[in-house]
């Protein structure tokens, strides 16, 4: 009987040890974010990208305007060629080679000059103090002890969605669809 209520107690003390452990441990508690995603919700919604959409389309038009004109002048060159009239095909040739000599320039400035727009977007700082600073409120308010980012995955093994604040931080920036 002695032996019976020695184990009981030893039970007893070795449950309370284990359980007071357990209650002991801080639960952690992490968070995902989808910058990605982020990225696109916000940008696709800034002036800035609206406007580099819109140099881009003028840009491609030009591009396909003076490209029409090479095309018809080449055609008329042709016509030449075909009559025999070698004064007015070489004047067309002289032509064809300014214009795509013209064409070949203008599409290397703008192409620098939509790439330097495009660089310009991304290098937005002022975003990304706001992202962070928005992440950081999210996490803190949410008990997150720590966000990952999920472009940099080869850092995550595993991740439950309940713990994606993703929409949560584009909400919060007033991007919601």
């Amino acid at each position: 009987m002695k032996s019976v209520k020695k184990l009981i107690l030893i039970l007893v003390l070795a449950l309370t040890g284990m359980t007071g452990s357990v209650f002991a441990q801080q639960i952690t508690k992490f968070a995902v974010v989808d910058t990605s995603r982020v990225y696109q919700a916000f940008f696709r919604k800034s002036n800035a990208v609206r406007n580099y959409e819109k140099k881009r389309e003028e840009f491609q038009a030009e591009i396909d305007k003076a490209t029409q004109e090479i095309q018809t002048l080449y055609n008329r060159k042709l016509e030449y060629d075909k009559s025999g009239d070698s004064v007015n095909a070489q004047k067309l040739q002289t032509q064809i080679e300014q214009k795509t000599a013209y064409l070949t320039e203008y599409t290397k400035t703008k192409n620098a000059e939509l790439q330097n727009m495009k660089q310009n977007l991304q290098n937005n700082d002022a975003f990304y103090k706001k992202l962070y600073a928005i992440i950081e409120d999210i996490a803190e308010s949410g008990g997150y002890s720590m966000v990952l980012s999920l472009q940099q995955n080869n850092a995550i093994l595993w991740y439950s969605s309940s713990v994606d604040i993703t929409d949560d931080v584009i909400r919060t920036l007033g991007l919601n669809n």
